[in-house]
């Protein structure tokens, strides 16, 4: 036989767990001690609830009460309700905590590849194992849209940028450009992996420049050093992802000047020197949200960003 609770009744969740506490007791008098209340009160409950159920749930007897077949029916119900109603209140009380709910983060290719960015990723998966976390590779202008239109609910950039009036941007790091060449041009094959140029060494080379218009950064930060350096770059073909610019790099049609940390990138007939002197470009890391956001999750995961880029920092400068 199955109770079902209509949705015009009103049996209220405390008078549920009076029921269970008569259910549990077998008896009106310990369940009422149970729930620090007087006897009369709670036996004029159990009463009201089985007029609003139509239906017997205790037998009386001389010394307390049983389950009728309906009563023990209606105890796993009840029981039921009152978990999915603790679970309901704990999982709205996680996501105001910004335990649990969604996060959306974007990234540049080049950004993807910095180990700050998934090393980010995986201590906020295991900090809050609750929320679904998503990592989308985007250029740019379309992580600064998706940010803008709600698709996106933080985006780590290449790109350095004032304050927008809608969004935060926190600048994380700066980390050095190196050059990526053919493995077999001569500045390669000078002083072996370790060996350290300068930029002016490259004045007569060809530049392969990628996302020139959709993620301009990286190539205005080159084209400044090479002007301090006292030359203009020439410029070669344009590639739209830094690892289309290392490919024509592979094959020789010039040379690019890519973030340190994509060396962690190997590909067949790419080398990479190292920059010296006082004109090397810099590829910055920030991390952009919106202004404003309400949301929990969001503000643990800029937090969360935020010291591991200090500890990121602090850990190199003792490596230096």
């Amino acid at each position: 036989m199955e109770i079902h609770i209509e949705r015009d009744m009103t049996v209220e969740l405390r008078h549920l767990r009076y029921f269970i506490a008569v259910a549990e007791e077998g008896h009106i008098t310990r369940a009422a001690e149970r729930l620090g209340m007087q006897q009369p009160p709670l036996s004029q409950r159990i009463k009201a609830i089985e007029r609003e159920l139509d239906v017997q749930l205790f037998r009386r007897k001389a010394r307390g009460v049983e389950l009728t077949e309906a009563g023990r029916v209606f105890l796993d119900n009840a029981r039921a309700m009152l978990a999915q109603n603790e679970r309901a209140i704990e999982s709205t009380r996680r996501t105001a905590r910004g335990e649990q709910g969604r996060l959306c983060v974007g990234a540049p290719p080049t950004g993807a590849l910095h180990p700050l960015v998934p090393r980010n990723i995986r201590a906020f998966r295991e900090a809050f194992p609750l929320v679904s976390l998503t990592l989308e590779e985007c250029l740019s202008p379309e992580l600064l849209e998706h940010l803008r239109n709600g698709q996106m609910d933080a985006a780590f950039l290449r790109t350095p940028m004032e304050q927008p009036e809608d969004l935060v941007i926190d600048c994380l790091l700066e980390e050095p450009m190196v050059i990526a060449l053919p493995v077999a041009h001569p500045l390669a094959q000078n002083g072996g992996a370790d060996a350290a140029l300068s930029l002016k060494d490259f004045a007569g080379e060809t530049f392969i420049v990628y996302a020139r218009q959709h993620g301009p950064g990286l190539y205005d930060a080159t084209t400044a050093a090479c002007l301090k350096a006292g030359f203009s770059p020439r410029l070669g073909q344009e590639a739209p992802r830094i690892t289309s610019a290392l490919s024509l790099v592979a094959v020789g049609l010039g040379i690019s000047a890519v973030p340190a940390s994509m060396q962690r990138m190997m590909i067949d007939g790419v080398a990479y020197r190292r920059l010296k002197g006082p004109n090397q470009p810099k590829a910055v890391l920030n991390l952009a949200t919106r202004r404003g956001d309400p949301s929990a999750v969001v503000r643990h995961f800029r937090n969360l960003v935020r010291q591991a880029a200090k500890n990121f920092e602090a850990d190199r400068a003792k490596a230096a």
